[in-house]
């Protein structure tokens, strides 16, 4: 029983920790998670990481495999890079409403870039699209103003509001890609958010698949 105080103390700075942790600001947890993200070891990933990236990209657009948890940047129509991603805490289903854990699924652009984010780097979609705001009206999630809200500000190639029943902040963001952590972002680790984050302007088509 010598060895009881040791286990005990042990114990109790395993519990302080995750106290600790849970008590920290977004952007420290983010930074944390980062430094423990696993490396992408795929080598179909790393045969197209592997290749300098040609910039400035031509016609560069995105596209999101949920089932795959994979991205794939393309330039010119071609394949540039496959990046692996994490995705919400409900990875299969398609985003419906504010808090439901869903990475939305449909057609995109990149309406914001933010180099000052809680998790590394983030680019914003502009979620909910025009689908999701009709689809939003019929269930009764939404009213006609808000609808026409957001329609009109993804005419104007702006970010539409996010502040309705249907959610928002819906990113591209770093801090790992391990795991389906997130609230419904899509997650990279951060050497890899980096390059994309640095390679493509706002407007970029983003497609994100089942």
């Amino acid at each position: 029983m010598r060895g009881a105080p040791k286990i005990v103390v042990v114990v109790i700075t395993v519990i302080a920790l995750c106290v600790a942790m849970m008590m920290l600001r977004p952007k420290a947890r983010a930074l944390i998670r980062g430094m423990f993200a696993k490396a992408d070891n795929n080598p179909a990933h790393q045969a197209v990481n592997s290749k300098p990236l040609a910039l400035p990209l031509i016609e560069p657009r995105i596209e999101v495999f949920k089932s795959k948890r994979e991205l794939i940047l393309y330039s010119g129509g071609a394949v540039v890079r496959v990046f692996r991603v994490g995705l919400g805490s409900d990875p299969k289903n398609d985003k419906r409403t504010e808090g439901d854990g869903r990475t939305p699924e449909g057609d995109f652009v990149i309406c914001s870039k933010n180099p000052k984010s809680n998790y590394y780097l983030s680019l914003g979609l502009n979620y909910p699209n025009e689908e999701d705001a009709e689809r939003g009206l019929r269930n009764g999630l939404i009213s006609t103003a808000q609808r026409d809200q957001i329609v009109a500000s993804i005419r104007a190639r702006d970010c539409p509001p996010w502040n309705t029943k249907l959610g928002g902040e819906v990113f591209i963001h770093g801090n790992g890609s391990g795991s389906d952590w997130t609230l419904g972002c899509i997650a990279l680790d951060d050497r890899d958010i980096r390059e994309v984050f640095d390679a493509i302007p706002k407007n970029t088509p983003v497609k994100i698949n089942p």
